[in-house]
């Protein structure tokens, strides 16, 4: 596996007319990333997701579950637990301020949710070559049981920012 280098050393990628970025630049990045992205997000804060945390190539998302998330089976529909994922990876990928959407992903359901669980959704990247990310997320109850395995494939749109100046 292509693993890149933790976020702790990560340095987030620009175009040759832009300076590297350094370190906290790369964090305040992902930090103003989070909040245009979110500004606009109107399904992740529909279903009630909070982004607890981010950093380059990493976000953590939550989600209690709802009654109106609820299946025939008083479990929550798989639908939510898999965009509660879906939205940790939207936010990790696009953490560099890179417009980068999803080419696929596959998931894993290995547990209930329900009515009243807090999810805890972590997105992280195994992989970033070019314009191809994989990204990892294990979505978890508070008691730390895992409830599903994500792994989604992104794309990186060329020369296009995630949060374009003033947003």
């Amino acid at each position: 596996m292509n693993k890149t280098a933790p976020p702790s050393e990560a340095v987030a990628p620009r175009s040759m007319t832009q300076p590297p970025v350094t370190k906290p630049d790369a964090q305040a990045t992902a930090e103003r990333v989070r909040e245009g992205m979110f500004r606009n997000d109107r399904a992740s804060k529909g279903l009630g997701m909070q982004v607890t945390a981010i950093a380059p190539g990493e976000a953590t998302v939550t989600m209690a579950v709802r009654e109106d998330m609820l299946n025939g089976f008083d479990i929550c529909h798989g639908g939510f637990i898999t965009t509660l994922a879906d939205s940790a990876f939207a936010f990790a990928c696009n953490s560099y301020d890179e417009l980068t959407v999803a080419s696929g992903f596959s998931v894993d359901i290995v547990a209930p949710a329900r009515l009243g669980d807090r999810l805890t959704a972590r997105a992280s990247e195994q992989s970033l070559t070019g314009r191809l990310g994989v990204y990892d997320v294990v979505v978890t109850r508070d008691d730390g049981s895992t409830i599903a395995l994500f792994r989604g494939r992104s794309y990186r749109m060329k020369g296009r920012s995630a949060v374009p100046a003033g947003t």
